[in-house]
């Protein structure tokens, strides 16, 4: 049934579920290893690979622009709102 498929609904099916997932595997495995060996090479590119895949993911799957962002510090201003003394 593959065969029947245009080579750019092939193309479109393979980048909009295809690379989320595997993504989504790639980064787990880099968790795993990562929660029993610590911090390794081997971690280190699965998270990269995933990095990379979440990048050129596109469709309903894919991630946002802003589910990248890192958390605030912890130890600056609790409410950003109110100004520091």
């Amino acid at each position: 049934m593959w065969a029947f498929f245009s080579r750019r609904l092939r193309m479109w099916l393979i980048l909009a579920v295809g690379a989320p997932v595997v993504g989504f595997l790639l980064g787990k495995v880099g968790d795993a290893i990562e929660a029993r060996r610590g911090p390794n090479t081997v971690s280190k590119v699965l998270h990269t690979g995933r990095r990379w895949l979440q990048r050129r993911a596109k469709g309903p799957l894919a991630a946002r622009a802003d589910e990248g962002r890192t958390p605030a510090d912890p130890k600056g201003v609790r409410d950003a709102g109110v100004p520091a003394r």
